[in-house]
């Protein structure tokens, strides 16, 4: 049980918003996105995982997708964004320092 629950956590981190923005590379978080074809141009790097999280609902369903798996993804994101909006909660003084000091991640087209 004690595996299943660290199997399961580390599963939810790596996919976790704030994860993606802030401990990944700027052009590793604007890549997934722009993979996923999301319609944000910039992520702000104060509550980056939040804003992540959002853009990642924001973009279209892919080709051939089953709309049964698309219909339990807004769930699981939105579970992640409550994950994400504490993380970036404490993580609050070192985003708003990258913000000053290198801006929002910009999404390239």
């Amino acid at each position: 049980m004690k595996t299943q629950a660290m199997l399961l956590a580390a599963m939810m981190l790596a996919g976790c918003g704030t994860i993606q923005t802030v401990v990944r590379s700027d052009e590793a978080a604007a890549k997934s996105l722009k993979d996923q074809k999301s319609y944000c141009g910039a992520v702000p790097r104060i509550y980056s995982g939040v804003t992540y999280d959002f853009c990642t609902l924001n973009a279209p369903l892919k080709n051939g997708r089953d709309e049964q798996v698309h219909d339990s993804a807004p769930a699981i994101v939105l579970i992640d964004v409550v994950i994400s909006g504490a993380l970036d909660t404490l993580l609050l003084p070192y985003t708003i320092y990258r913000q000053q000091a290198d801006g929002s991640i910009v999404i390239a087209e």
